[in-house]
C-alpha cells in the first residue's frame, strides 16, 4: 500500500458538564459525543520526505498542528520514520467546536498505523492519542458515546439521530483556555450518565437532561452565539445549543423543511451544515 485516503469526521458535544477540578489541572466532565456527516478529507501518501498541504491556508500555516504531531508521537513510540505527504482537503471549521483538529489527529494515528503497518492495538493508539488532546481518542472509533473524566473514558450509548441537525458557526474563536477559568464546576441535577442505562436515547431524554456549563460564559462575551441559539429555536428547533467551548450551535429539527429554511436565513451570514443522515435510525 503507497497511500490511503480516509474521512476525518466532526462531532458535536449534546450537554457539557463540568463536574469538578482535577488535582492535575484538567477537569472532570461529562458529555456525550455525537458524530456528524461533515467531515474532512484525508491522503496520506508514502513518500521520501515529510510534507503536509491543505486547501485551508490557515491549516498550512499552523506551526504546530496535531497531525504533525500526531505523526512526531508514532514515530517516537515505533522508533520508526514515518515519511509521508499528506493533503488535508478542509471541510470542517477551524476553531468551531467541532473537533476537527483532534479527528484529524485520531485519523493520522489510524491512517499511518495501517500505511506503515505498524500493528499497534487499539490501546497503543488510545494511550497517545490522549496525549494530543481529550477528545482524541473518541475519534479513533467515533460513534455516539457518553464521555467522563477529562472526556477520554468513553461508553458507547444506544442514541441514534434520524432528525435534521443544522449546524451554525458563527467565525468566532473562544480561547479554550479562559472558558475554563471563568467557569464554576459543579454536579449538575439531571447527570448524562443517566442515559447509559437506557435502551434508547429519544429526543426528549436529550432535552430534559443536555445542558451546556459553558453558555453563560459564550452568551455573555459573544452575544450573537445566543442570538443564533434564540433564533434557531423559533425557527422550529426542538433543542438548540452550542456544542463544547463554542462557538458553533447546533438545533435539532423534527420538520426538515423548517430546517432547510433556516439554513437559508444563517447561511447569509454564516458557515451551516445541515446533518440529514440518509439512513433512517429512530430516535423516537
Amino acid at each position: 500500500m503507497k497511500s490511503i485516503t480516509v474521512e476525518s469526521p466532526a462531532k458535536i458535544n449534546i450537554g457539557l458538564n463540568v463536574v469538578s477540578k482535577r488535582e492535575d489541572g484538567f477537569h472532570n466532565l461529562e458529555t456525550i459525543f455525537y458524530p456528524l456527516l461533515l467531515s474532512d478529507r484525508i491522503t496520506f501518501g508514502k513518500s521520501d520526505s515529510f510534507a503536509i498541504d491543505s486547501n485551508s491556508e490557515e491549516l498550512v500555516s499552523l506551526k504546530d498542528n496535531l497531525i504533525t504531531r500526531a505523526k512526531e508521537l508514532l514515530e517516537e513510540k515505533t522508533g520508526k520514520i514515518l515519511n509521508v505527504n499528506i493533503y488535508i482537503e478542509k471541510n470542517i471549521p477551524m476553531g468551531a467546536g467541532l473537533g476537527g483538529g483532534s479527528s484529524n489527529a485520531a485519523t493520522t494515528l489510524k491512517a499511518l498505523n495501517q500505511l506503515f503497518s505498524l500493528k499497534l492495538e487499539y490501546n497503543d493508539l488510545a494511550e497517545t492519542a490522549l496525549k494530543l488532546g481529550s477528545d482524541v481518542p473518541f475519534f479513533l472509533n467515533p460513534v455516539p458515546c457518553f464521555a467522563e473524566s477529562r472526556g477520554e473514558i468513553i461508553t458507547r450509548v444506544p442514541l441514534s439521530i434520524s432528525y435534521p441537525i443544522l449546524i451554525v458557526y458563527p467565525g468566532i474563536h473562544i480561547s479554550t483556555k479562559e472558558a475554563f477559568e471563568k467557569i464554576t464546576p459543579g454536579v449538575p441535577e439531571k447527570s448524562l450518565r443517566l442515559l447509559t442505562n437506557k435502551k434508547s436515547i429519544s429526543l426528549e431524554d436529550l432535552i430534559k437532561f443536555a445542558k451546556n456549563d459553558f453558555e453563560d460564559f459564550a452568551f455573555n462575551n459573544y452575544p450573537v452565539i445566543k442570538e443564533i441559539r434564540d433564533k434557531l429555536i423559533d425557527s422550529g428547533a426542538e433543542l438548540a445549543m452550542m456544542t463544547g467551548t463554542g462557538s458553533s450551535v447546533f438545533g435539532i429539527f423534527t420538520n426538515l423543511q423548517k430546517a432547510r429554511w433556516a439554513e437559508d436565513d444563517f447561511r447569509k451570514d454564516f458557515f451551516t451544515f445541515l446533518n440529514f443522515p440518509v439512513d433512517k435510525g429512530s430516535i423516537t
